[in-house]
């Protein structure tokens, strides 16, 4: 146990881990990075910089097909959209006006969606990385058009969606009819702008 430092400092440093998002798995890796940990000092004291490492999805890839309850679900339609380098400013949130005033079906949506959306090669892509989707998409029904799914013994259309379904179970997908009506909880994924 440091002597050096203060309890109250370590609780400071604690807290600010925290804010930052830190687990405590985190924390744990963290110590045992401890060549790394010099790192940080040199960037604190100005010797050395964080250069972030560019997150780059493969949208134009064959698409995860899940295997959900036993059905063979099969792609219908995969809008490819090439390699795009995350970063949250570039995709936001959209939904339509009817949503807003109420429900729309998924298929009148659909086609209300003209501008170019995300395909489920982003959802599987936060999914692998969960510490990088925005906080403000949590409570809601996320939808990727991109890619519509169907299984084999029906020929209703689904898309797939990002939940999040709490502090003990993290973010999931699921899928949603588009026979179903969609509120203002089940925004689309567009470029930023694209609405």
């Amino acid at each position: 146990m440091s002597t050096l430092f203060s309890v109250g400092q370590m609780n400071q440093l604690g807290d600010a881990l925290e804010a930052a998002g830190f687990t405590p798995d985190d924390v744990t890796h963290l110590r045992s990075f401890t060549k790394g940990l010099g790192l940080v000092r040199d960037v604190l004291d100005g010797y050395a910089k964080i250069v972030k490492i560019p997150q780059v999805i493969d949208l134009d890839a064959e698409p995860y097909v899940p295997n959900t309850f036993g059905l063979a679900w099969e792609v219908r339609e995969h809008i490819k959209g090439g390699q795009f380098e995350w970063d949250p400013a570039q995709v936001e949130l959209y939904v339509s006006e009817q949503q807003h005033y109420g429900k729309i079906k998924g298929n009148l949506l659909r086609k209300e969606l003209k501008h170019k959306v995300f395909n489920a090669n982003l959802l599987d892509w936060l999914l692998e990385n969960p510490r990088l989707i925005p906080d403000g998409w949590k409570g809601k029904n996320v939808l990727f058009w991109g890619t519509l799914y169907h299984y084999s013994h029906g020929g209703r259309l689904f898309v797939r969606s990002l939940l999040y379904y709490g502090v003990n179970h993290g973010w999931g997908s699921g899928f949603r009819g588009l026979s179903n009506s969609f509120d203002v909880h089940c925004p689309a994924v567009v470029p930023a702008g694209g609405s």
